[in-house]
């Protein structure tokens, strides 16, 4: 078994020269350790190294680096990660999108298809715990990058990838995306009007879902490594995402052969649970038991349909959906949100507004949740974040670094955690493997 602190030149065959070799000795002399975390943050200490873009991988990683992991993201040369330019809106040179999920990370810009390049990752890689990557299955394996590559140099290294499809069968050379899973896996065909066509979710919920997938995946690979001493690979795709995320529906067709369809807002096996237009907006509402469904009544003024015999039951509505949904539509249009909000206080049924983005942000319980945090930026000023959505007792789950500018850190991770001399990262420069 290799030793995780062999010298990196013995696996790449890569010789330095004598004036090199002092040159890093020299340099490891004054290595600044970085504490952006503490050690009262969960993954204090633990080291990921990020080669994602796009959406999943950045996700998953972002959430580590929330919880105190030291986020490495490694970018291409010059562009970087692909969500960098999906804009506008842009902030400064950078998308609100990249800004979204890379907060937390230092950037370093690599040229992995270079023999220097990946010398550099292999360096990183023996100090870290976690790799995450969403290369197409194989590609990294090019570069002398892959599982199996790795494991030699470093056995206890964790070794996340993320696919469209998996990293095997007929699929599994198909470049991957949200919108093309959602469609393959079922979400699309259940999503929209009833009797209309298929829509997409507002926002990326297979990309969002297989991000965290992996990330409670390599929590449990850092659990069981405390025991075994080994790290392992863990194979993450968003097709499969998609289908274990069908729950309630894929358990209705495999258990009772029920085709899924479109609701629009309404649910398959609750009424009422939907939408309703009011005269200013749209409230959604849930009486998702007889007791919930005879307060809702009661609170709209309408009790007599809680006492009519094809109301009974949940059943018995799901029954008599079409009638009972226009009765209680007419009811809820003749007053606004606000005027419903202040009836139903208290109430025990569920129930809310469709909000715009402006109104999600003024409500009172996300801003008491504080689900705005700010953040300054070294070129864009001041930046508004979504924060991290759970809170914890007695660690630290919090917004720390701003999201990186291209190659923020490349010179830094070079010199401080590799102990390059600024001559070799200059001749690395001159020659395009790194920026």
């Amino acid at each position: 078994m290799a030793s995780r602190n062999m010298d990196i030149n013995q696996i790449s065959g890569q010789t330095e020269t004598s004036t090199e070799k002092q040159e890093r000795k020299l340099s490891r002399k004054v290595i600044t350790v970085f504490r952006y975390s503490s050690s009262a943050d969960a993954l204090s200490g633990v080291k990921v190294l990020d080669l994602t873009r796009v959406l999943a991988g950045p996700y998953c990683t972002q959430i580590m680096g929330d919880l105190g992991a030291d986020i490495l993201k490694v970018e291409r040369l010059k562009v970087g990660d692909d969500t960098r330019s999906w804009g506008p809106p842009f902030v400064g040179n950078t998308s609100c999108y990249f800004i979204s999920i890379n907060r937390n990370k230092k950037s370093i810009c690599i040229d992995l298809k270079s023999h220097d390049g990946m010398k550099i990752i292999h360096e990183l890689a023996m100090q870290s715990d976690v790799l995450v990557e969403n290369y197409l299955p194989g590609k990294l394996e090019e570069y002398g990058l892959g599982y199996e590559d790795l494991k030699k140099i470093n056995p206890q290294l964790i070794y996340c990838s993320i696919t469209g499809y998996g990293s095997s069968g007929p699929y599994a050379s198909r470049p991957g995306y949200d919108v093309i899973a959602s469609s393959m896996g079922g979400l699309m065909y259940v999503t929209g009007p009833e009797d209309g066509a298929p829509c997409k979710t507002g926002v990326a919920l297979t990309d969002l879902a297989t991000g965290l997938y992996a990330h409670g995946a390599i929590m449990a690979a850092l659990f069981q490594r405390q025991t075994t001493g080994c790290g392992q690979r863990i194979s993450a795709n968003l097709l499969s995402t998609q289908v274990a995320c069908l729950v309630n529906l894929g358990s209705n067709y495999l258990m009772a052969g029920q085709e899924g369809k479109r609701w629009g807002t309404a649910h398959e096996s609750i009424v009422p649970y939907q939408a309703f237009a009011t005269s200013d907006g749209y409230m959604t509402i849930g009486g998702t038991n007889d007791r919930q469904f005879r307060e809702l009544c009661s609170k709209i003024n309408r009790s007599e349909l809680s006492s009519d015999p094809k109301y009974l039951t949940n059943a018995l509505r799901v029954e008599n959906r079409k009638e009972l949904v226009e009765e209680l539509g007419q009811t809820l249009s003749t007053k606004t949100n606000a005027e419903w909000l202040e009836l139903f206080c208290g109430a025990h049924f569920s129930y809310g507004p469709i909000n715009s983005l402006s109104e999600v942000f003024a409500d009172p319980q996300v801003q008491h949740n504080e689900m705005v945090q700010e953040i300054d930026h070294p070129s864009a000023g001041t930046l508004k974040l979504v924060g991290p959505p759970v809170k914890f007792s007695g660690t630290g789950n919090r917004i720390r670094l701003p999201p990186p500018e291209l190659g923020q850190h490349t010179e830094s991770v070079l010199r401080e955690r590799l102990g390059y001399s600024l001559s070799q990262i200059q001749r690395l420069r001159d020659i395009g493997v790194v920026n």
